[in-house]
C-alpha cells in the first residue's frame, strides 16, 4: 500500500467552529441530546461536547463525562490477549479447547475446532446475537458460555464472515480462565489501568457515582430515556464497558502507536500492534477483519476502526495510524448511529481532504433483481430481518420488526423503506434516506442461488 501524502488539516479555529456548527445541525436532525466528540491529530487532542446527559434530569456533556462504548469493547478485550499471547499463555491458532476443555456447541465439529483467532475475527459461524442476563455473579460468563450449546451453527466454521457477540463471551472467559481473574479485573489490570483509563468502568456502582449520560430511544420525533440503563455482566467482554471521550482518545494514541503507553512501558510490541490491525478476512460493508477491528481503505488512507451500539447509545471510534489521527463520537440516541455516520464523513471531508465515495450504480436486468427478492430472517435473541421488494426497476428494503425485550422497555421506531441499488455483483447500497451509504451483500449458496443477506450479520433467506 503506498503511503499518502495527506496529512490532517491543523484544526483552526474556524474549522472548529464549522465543526461545531455541524454537530449542532445533526444533533437537531436526528434528535441526539448528547454527544461528546473527540479528535486525535499530531497536534494533541481535541474534545467537542454539547448537549445534555438526560433529557428528564440535564445535566452538560463534558470530556469526563462517560458513555456506554459498546462493541469497541471488544477491541479491548482482544488487546488483553494478546497481552497473553506476547507472555506465551494463548496461541491465537490453537483451538480454544486448549483453554476451555468444556466448551460445548451445537456443532461439536464447531466446538473441538475453533480457534481463538476465529473467535476474534467473528467467523465462528454460530448465532451471535444471543443475550440472556446470567446474573451479576462472578459466574456469569462461565454460565452463557455453557448455554451456547443451544445456539444454532448457523455457517460452516471459518467459512462466512458474520459479527457474533456471542464469540466475545468466549473470549472473555479465555482471559478469566488463563488468569485467575474475572475478565473485568484482567482487563483492568492488562489494558485499563497501564493506559491510565481512570475514568472507564464495567460495573453500573463505578459508573453511577460519577458524570454519565442514560440513552435515549427516539419515538415520533421526541427522545425519550431508554430504559433499563446496563446491560447483564455476561456481556462485558462483547460490549460492557463505559468510558469517556478523554480516556478514548488515550485508547486511540495506545493504539495509533508501537505498544508502548504514554510513560514509556511496553505492553505490546510492534509486531503484535500490526498483527491486530492486519486483515484476516473480508466482512461486510467493503470492510476486512483483523484481530478484532475493522480494516478498510479510502482515498489511498487505511482506516482501522469500531463502534458500539447499546440501549440507546451509538459511539464511533476510527483510526488513521498512517497521520497519527483518530475520531471518536460518543452520543445518547439509537438515531446517533446516523450523526456518527454523517459527522465522520464531514469530518473526512473538511479535516483529511477526503471527498465522500460516491459508488457508480450497476444497470440490472430484472431477472436480476428479482432474484434476491424476499424476505431475510436474523438469528438470535431479536428476530427480525429485513425484506427486499422489487418497485419497477428499482428494489426496496424495509426493516422486520424486532423483539428487543430483552433488553430494551421502549420499542424502537422501525426506519422507513429505503431505496437500494446494485453497484458491483452481489452487492448493493442504500441509495437514500437516513440508511444511505449502508452496504449489503449478497451470498449465495453452493447452487447458486441467493441463500442470505449480509449486512454486518447473515440473514437466511425465507424459504417460498
Amino acid at each position: 500500500m503506498t503511503t499518502p501524502t495527506r496529512a490532517p488539516l491543523a484544526l483552526t479555529p474556524s474549522l472548529l467552529d464549522a465543526l461545531t456548527q455541524r454537530l449542532q445541525e445533526l444533533m437537531a436532525e436526528h434528535h441526539v441530546p448528547g454527544v461528546a466528540v473527540g479528535l486525535l491529530t499530531p497536534e494533541g487532542p481535541h474534545e467537542l461536547c454539547l448537549g445534555v446527559t438526560n433529557v428528564e434530569n440535564s445535566l452538560p456533556v463534558t470530556p469526563d463525562t462517560l458513555f456506554q462504548i459498546g462493541s469497541t469493547t471488544k477491541t479491548v478485550t482482544a488487546t488483553a490477549l494478546m497481552r497473553l499471547v506476547e507472555e506465551g499463555r494463548v496461541d491465537l491458532d490453537a483451538p480454544v479447547r486448549t483453554y476451555l476443555p468444556d466448551l460445548r456447541l451445537m456443532d461439536e465439529d464447531a466446538a473441538a475446532r475453533v480457534t481463538v483467532r476465529q473467535l476474534l475475527n467473528h467467523t465462528g459461524g454460530w448465532v451471535g446475537d444471543y443475550f440472556e442476563n446470567t446474573g451479576n455473579g462472578d459466574d456469569a460468563l462461565a454460565r452463557i458460555v455453557a448455554n451456547l450449546v443451544h445456539q444454532e451453527q448457523v455457517t460452516p466454521l471459518g467459512e462466512v464472515w458474520s459479527y457474533n457477540n456471542a464469540a466475545f463471551y468466549i473470549a472473555g472467559r479465555v482471559i478469566e480462565v488463563m488468569t485467575g481473574e474475572t475478565y473485568e479485573a484482567a482487563a483492568r489490570r492488562l489494558v485499563l489501568d497501564p493506559l491510565g483509563m481512570q475514568e472507564s468502568f464495567f460495573f453500573q456502582d463505578d459508573v453511577m457515582t460519577r458524570s454519565f449520560v442514560v440513552g435515549h430511544i427516539v419515538k415520533d420525533g421526541q427522545p425519550m430515556v431508554a430504559r433499563p440503563w446496563g446491560l447483564g455482566r455476561n456481556t462485558s467482554p462483547a460490549g460492557g464497558l463505559a468510558s469517556s471521550v478523554r480516556d478514548q482518545l488515550t485508547y486511540a494514541r495506545f493504539h495509533l502507536g508501537d505498544g508502548t503507553t504514554a510513560s514509556g512501558e511496553r505492553l505490546l510490541t510492534p509486531e503484535s500492534m500490526q498483527l491486530m490491525q492486519t486483515p484476516t478476512v473480508s466482512a461486510s460493508g467493503g470492510r476486512e477483519m483483523g484481530v478484532s477491528w475493522f480494516v478498510r481503505d479510502q482515498g489511498g488512507i487505511r482506516f482501522v476502526q469500531h463502534g458500539g451500539a447499546t440501549n440507546g447509545q451509538m459511539s464511533a471510534f476510527v483510526l488513521a495510524p498512517e497521520l497519527g489521527f483518530a475520531f471518536t463520537s460518543l452520543t445518547n440516541a439509537d438515531h446517533g448511529h446516523f450523526l456518527n455516520q454523517q459527522l465522520e464523513g464531514w469530518v473526512w471531508e473538511h479535516l483529511l481532504n477526503l471527498p465522500p465515495e460516491e459508488p457508480a450504480y450497476l444497470d440490472v436486468e430484472g431477472d436480476m433483481l428479482d432474484e434476491v427478492v424476499g424476505r431475510y430472517l436474523a438469528f438470535g435473541t431479536f428476530g427480525g430481518g429485513m425484506v427486499v421488494s422489487r418497485r419497477g426497476q428499482e428494489l426496496e428494503l424495509e426493516q422486520m420488526p424486532e423483539d428487543t425485550s430483552a433488553i430494551a422497555e421502549t420499542e424502537q421506531d422501525l426506519l422507513p423503506p429505503a431505496p437500494v441499488r446494485f453497484y458491483a455483483p452481489d452487492r448493493m447500497v442504500v441509495t437514500g434516506g437516513v440508511m444511505k451509504g449502508a452496504r449489503l451483500e449478497v451470498l449465495r449458496g453452493t447452487d447458486g442461488r441467493v441463500q442470505w443477506l449480509r449486512a454486518g450479520r447473515v440473514m437466511r433467506r425465507e424459504q417460498e
